[in-house]
């Protein structure tokens, strides 16, 4: 919708209009006025830099805000020294506001040079009382703050913004809301992720996200549907389904919807190519979504299932809602029915509690299970969580070593995995090219594995056929198969 919206035939003289998006779009226009007079007075266009914190949610989100900012107007930077400069911010460890507040340091020193510059921040960490405080009272340059849950008014806000002087603070605590047909800046032409839902319902206890991204709501499978095909008909061959925890998606719906079944409906959409999706909580993945993901053609082989602990009392104690064998069964589950599927997860290494048995058993599922590849985490107390509540913190020298043990047998298991594929030819999605050295590009296998290959520019965006030559680990090396010729 909003790509055929004529932002110049919006009569500014009247009142904003009340729905959405349509109010958004005004206030667009509105902004388009602003930096039309900053043309005329400095003989170019205003330049926006958004830097993103944090995870795919907050990358997705950052494609809406430098969407937006095209359609005012702004071109858009990855130099933060630009005229306007926002923060999407992320909060689930402490370390990340830190590395926030830090980084503003700088951007007061940029700001002193130029004092037409504005500075917004939003994101997760903004959903904390606390900084709030400590932005009104140590960083008072900045210019405007938002949270998650009105993303959708970035317009309506930078017009206030800059219609005021002073910080500018929009905080909801919680919404209902979801707003569709706004604009986006894809950062890929050939993949995008696309948002199901928002928020999550889990409540682990090391976690803050329940807090700052509130509660579950899912966007109406039609919507997402018709915004995939929108996609497909710009260029995209692959999709990545976003959310907290997929796999209860549609609970929230009027009409309730199983995540297995949108799946089967995006399935069905012409032109699409691959489909990946995350993230899955084990205690709500279900029959049905393995059989749609056995029986595609579409759906990348590839999942991401958060262990957290292999010790059922350390699961109990995160609030995780599943034990050790009940993970277990469904891993046995999911590779018998698809056994080429690569399974990825995420690791919390010294949680209160945690005793060197407890590792053990973390240490034991890794071998049993075989990951391709864990993401492993020491824990991080974060204030606001029940865990930072607890009593018995584990000790940060324990949590080192075992942190140290569990990524050698993490880094042993996912080589052992990866040298299977050694020899093979797999369709890579070639994305871009390498950075370090620019006689390679980049693709990512259907299982979710990267492999480097000779190659320029020409390929980014194109479903190849690569000989996976030389195992690396956690990648490998190959080559353009065309035929029986090796390029």
């Amino acid at each position: 919708m909003f790509d055929e919206i004529d932002f110049g035939r919006i009569d500014l003289e009247e009142a904003p209009p009340l729905e959405e998006p349509a109010r958004q779009f005004y206030f667009i226009a509105k902004c388009r006025e602003w930096v039309k007079d900053f043309e005329e007075k400095h003989g170019r266009l205003p330049k926006a830099c958004v830097t993103t914190f944090g995870c795919q949610m907050n990358a997705r989100d950052s494609e809406k805000l430098s969407g937006i900012l095209r359609d005012i107007g702004y071109e858009m930077t990855e130099d933060e020294r630009a005229d306007f400069v926002i923060f999407n911010t992320c909060t689930v460890r402490d370390n990340a506001n830190q590395r926030v507040y830090g980084r503003l340091g700088e951007l007061n020193g940029y700001k002193r040079r130029n004092p037409g510059m504005k500075i917004a921040l939003c994101g997760c960490m903004m959903q904390e009382p606390e900084v709030i405080e400590k932005l009104k009272k140590s960083y008072p340059f900045v210019d405007l703050v938002f949270g998650t849950h009105n993303i959708y008014k970035f317009a309506e806000l930078l017009c206030r913004s800059f219609e005021s002087q002073g910080m500018l603070i929009d905080i909801w605590k919680e919404t209902d809301k979801i707003v569709e047909d706004l604009p986006v800046e894809r950062k890929y032409p050939f993949k995008s992720g696309i948002n199901i839902m928002f928020g999550c319902d889990n409540f682990c206890s090391y976690c803050i996200v329940p807090y700052v991204r509130g509660r579950e709501r899912s966007r109406e499978p039609e919507d997402i549907l018709r915004e995939i095909r929108r996609l497909v008909a710009d260029g995209v061959v692959e999709v990545m389904l976003l959310g907290q925890n997929v796999n209860s998606y549609g609970k929230t719906l009027d009409k309730p919807v199983a995540f297995a079944e949108l799946l089967r409906q995006v399935e069905g959409i012409e032109g699409l190519k691959r489909i990946r999706f995350m993230t899955s909580h084990p205690k709500d993945l279900s029959p049905e979504l393995i059989q749609v993901m056995k029986e595609s053609e579409k759906i990348c082989r590839h999942l991401h299932l958060p262990l957290q602990s292999g010790s059922t009392e350390i699961l109990r104690r995160m609030n995780r809602r599943y034990t050790r064998e009940q993970y277990l069964e469904l891993v046995q589950k999911i590779r018998g029915e698809i056994p080429d599927i690569a399974i990825t997860t995420d690791i919390i290494v010294g949680f209160p509690g945690e005793t060197p048995e407890d590792l053990e058993q973390t240490i034991d599922m890794v071998r049993r299970v075989k990951y391709d590849n864990a993401f492993t985490f020491i824990y991080s107390k974060r204030t606001g969580t029940p865990a930072a509540a607890m009593e018995d913190q584990v000790p940060e020298a324990q949590m080192k070593e075992g942190f140290d043990r569990l990524l050698k047998v993490v880094q042993e298991t996912a080589r052992e995995q990866a040298a299977k594929l050694q020899g093979r030819v797999m369709e890579a999605l070639i994305e871009e090219v390498n950075e370090n050295d620019p006689s390679l590009v980049t693709g990512r296998l259907f299982d979710n594995r990267i492999v480097h290959v000779p190659g320029d520019a020409s390929l980014v965006g194109k479903l190849m056929p690569v000989s996976l030559e030389e195992c690396h680990g956690f990648y490998y090396m190959g080559r353009i198969y065309k035929g029986d010729v090796l390029c």
